[in-house]
């Protein structure tokens, strides 16, 4: 799943307006009226560029999840070794999200754009090329730091390029790219793997970033911007926030080796405890935190983006281990895999759709709560019928069930999550909620993973695939209380797009 294509659009001018809001009045070297300076009529190119680099972000997530057995069975993965080729890319990039949205903000966003796309593009070459986990896993984290600059850089763009009746139309086309993400990645990667080996998901990047790359470079114009200075950028902040989610996520996954009580347990997420609590120090003494430390007392913010990593957790969690029970117990081919994983997808498109209407006569934690009961029906059936061999019997309706609560919980809690957020604040909100989202996905695959054990082997996956499936369970129960306490029953005044989050 990729919320980058979706939360972003919750905020006309995302990191622009927080700037200018957060830091202290106008930007450095880019003057507050350039969003209006465009003319009506702008060619489209830039749009598309914008479009196509960030469609390789979004595809490249979820493709992998389908190509995810065959790069096992050639480079020898352990059952960890599964998870972090997921959890590397989703930690980096949303543990650096803010700081690339940041940096588009008082550099030159062409600039910022051609490297994260120049980092993501190298970075896609030597996943493909890699020839052991360790050298797949290192560099799905340079994807992952890539999509950090490319995706804010990309949205800048755009709103720097467009006005009016044209912007609003480039923001629908960036929104609905993120919804179809999970459809045609799960497709897409399917294909090109049965087709061409697993490689081809990551070395298709490489001559679409360096066509986008030539064309960006004459088509989008360079902005003149002041000499960044080092109290502009939280670079310790991000730096401690990713270093204390990769070693709560290493202490997690092996836990199923080790076990919870033992010492290696403990000393790894003591260490995650001082890295998140030296973030949480770094932040209320830097002159530009990432996150302002009054953003936590936003109640509606914060539980909302607890429900999102919450659900996005499991939801990549279930499209992971169900991707491995396809091709490994069942039998099913890559592109079959695709095939059978899109009726989820189907699900939350038009579930989501559903919501949509629906919210201005249903209040957001009652969207929440019937999502989160009509997902824990789906794990329910997910749990009874594991070990099962028919797709249509045994893995269908509970996947339809899972789509059909995901869809309108993502709609609900996306609106909720700004019903006490300063409009002038929005993009920082929505910037905490993708951020979640991506943390979200990382720790769903790593608790599933530590709870399910093998995922090697065919009877390790049938006995994992039950035992996950009853933690997801027990992680939907807590998400609702989470919901019934603190969720708002009202929505914001003010819009807050970008609810069909986009799935990887």
């Amino acid at each position: 799943m990729s919320h980058h294509a979706t939360a972003l659009t919750d905020n006309a001018v995302p990191h622009q307006a927080r700037s200018q809001q957060l830091h202290g009045g106008q930007q450095h070297g880019h003057p507050p009226h350039l969003p209006d300076a465009a003319g009506p009529g702008r060619p489209w190119t830039t749009l598309g560029l914008m479009l196509l680099a960030q469609v390789m972000v979004i595809l490249d997530i979820s493709v992998v999840n389908v190509a995810l057995p065959s790069i096992g069975s050639d480079l020898g993965f352990t059952s960890g070794d599964y998870q972090w080729v997921v959890s590397a890319y989703v930690l980096v990039s949303g543990g650096f999200l803010l700081l690339g949205g940041r940096l588009a903000d008082l550099a030159d966003r062409r600039r910022v754009f051609l490297s994260g796309l120049g980092v993501f593009t190298a970075a896609s070459l030597a996943s493909g090329m890699a020839t052991s986990a360790e050298m797949l896993i290192a560099s799905r984290a340079g994807q992952g730091l890539g999509a950090a600059m490319l995706t804010p850089a990309a949205l800048s763009i755009i709103m720097t390029t467009y006005t009016g009746r044209q912007r609003a139309t480039a923001l629908g086309v960036w929104g609905a790219i993120g919804s179809t993400g999970i459809a045609v990645g799960v497709l897409f990667g399917g294909a090109l793997t049965s087709a061409f080996g697993w490689e081809a998901v990551f070395f298709i990047n490489v001559p679409i970033g360096v066509a986008v790359a030539v064309a960006a470079r004459r088509v989008v114009p360079y902005v003149e911007t002041a000499r960044l200075s080092r109290r502009q950028l939280d670079l310790p902040g991000a730096v401690t926030l990713v270093a204390g989610l990769v070693v709560l996520v290493y202490g997690i996954e092996g836990t199923h080796t080790h076990g919870w009580a033992s010492a290696r347990t403990a000393a790894t997420m003591a260490a995650a405890v001082a890295l998140l609590t030296a973030f949480g120090v770094i932040e209320r003494r830097v002159a530009a935190p990432l996150v302002p430390p009054r953003t936590w007392t936003v109640r509606s913010l914060v539980s909302a983006s607890v429900v999102m990593a919450g659900v996005t957790g499991v939801v990549v969690g279930a499209i992971f281990l169900t991707s491995l029970y396809l091709q490994r117990v069942i039998g099913s081919s890559a592109i079959v895999t695709g095939l059978q994983l899109l009726p989820l997808a189907a699900a939350i498109t038009v579930t989501a759709a559903v919501a949509s209407h629906l919210l201005g006569r249903v209040s957001p934690r009652t969207l929440v709560a019937v999502g989160i009961v009509v997902m824990a029906a789906g794990a329910l059936l997910l749990v009874g019928r594991s070990g099962g061999t028919s797709y249509v019997a045994d893995i269908l309706p509970g996947l339809l069930l899972l789509g059909a609560g995901v869809g309108p919980t993502f709609v609900a809690v996306s609106v909720a999550a700004m019903t006490d957020v300063p409009s002038g604040d929005s993009g920082l909100g929505s910037g905490l909620m993708m951020t979640g989202h991506e943390v979200g996905a990382a720790l769903g695959v790593a608790v599933l993973t530590a709870v399910g054990g093998d995922l090697t082997t065919q009877a390790g996956l049938v006995d994992a695939f039950g035992r996950s499936f009853q933690a997801v369970l027990v992680v939907l129960a807590a998400l609702m209380v989470v919901t019934l306490l603190a969720v708002p029953r009202t929505a914001a005044q003010h819009p807050a797009g970008g609810g069909h989050a986009g799935m990887h």
